[in-house]
């Protein structure tokens, strides 16, 4: 007699699924020092296609900062970051070909319409204007598009500037705080926006103080970044520690 041996398939957890993409962004041993204050030391990350990434901590933890070093912004005072392992010193037109950062600021011009706002934005990103009126229906500035910015609301000016993902074709977004100003419904359109670019084998980094609405919090990996409230710097170590913004 056969014997037939029953076959299961397993079942991989959201870390194993990672570990079977490719690495898009990583660090290795970062540190991060401001206004002669240790944000955070040795700090080291893979961040894989198809991941969401969550990098969270109290006001003051060096969110911003490490956004910005990911996104070759700002210089760490030591440690490396990599684009698909390379240095992204090496690569840096390619990186940043392939990288989308959205930070506190719009960067909306008050005397262009919101329209002429996203035109310009999306050329100089060299990506498609022609849908840029649906572009801003999908961020609710349907019946928007010809008004002044200056004459719109701050929540309005963001979604202006994240309209603009629509038609991204960079596979890293780093996204510092999205949510901001934007209501329940813009936000769950976001999330989704979110899921479909890692679907599709890009990864979405970001801050927010908001709960997420719609994506699945097991799947979303996180950093956290603690408040080193007593880690000061004496003026002899802190002399030449500051490296300038990379603007």
């Amino acid at each position: 007699m056969t014997s037939l041996a029953k076959q299961h398939s397993a079942t991989l957890t959201p870390k194993q699924a990672s570990e079977l993409t490719p690495v898009l962004i990583s660090a290795s041993k970062l540190t991060c020092i401001r206004e002669e204050r240790l944000l955070f030391d040795e700090l080291s990350l893979e961040i894989h296609a198809g991941e969401i990434v969550q990098v969270e901590g109290p006001n003051g933890s060096g969110k911003t900062s490490l956004l910005r070093i990911l996104s070759g912004l700002s210089q760490p005072y030591d440690g490396q970051v990599y684009y698909q392992g390379q240095k992204i010193s090496h690569c840096r037109e390619n990186f940043q070909q392939n990288l989308l950062y959205f930070g506190h600021l719009a960067g909306v011009k008050g005397e262009m319409t919101a329209q002429e706002n996203l035109n310009f934005n999306l050329a100089l990103h060299g990506s498609n204007t022609e849908n840029s009126c649906e572009y801003l229906a999908l961020v609710n500035l349907l019946g928007f598009e010809e008004s002044l910015a200056s004459h719109l609301s701050a929540g309005q000016h963001r979604r202006i500037a994240l309209a603009r993902l629509y038609q991204s074709q960079a596979a890293i977004w780093i996204l510092d705080e999205p949510f901001t100003a934007i209501d329940k419904q813009g936000v769950a359109s976001l999330e989704q926006l979110f899921i479909e670019h890692t679907k599709r084998g890009g990864c979405v980094v970001l801050t927010t103080h908001q709960d997420l609405i719609s994506i699945d919090t097991t799947t979303v990996k996180k950093i956290t970044l603690d408040y080193h409230c007593d880690e000061y710097l004496d003026n002899e170590h802190a002399d030449g520690d500051f490296k300038e913004d990379a603007e």
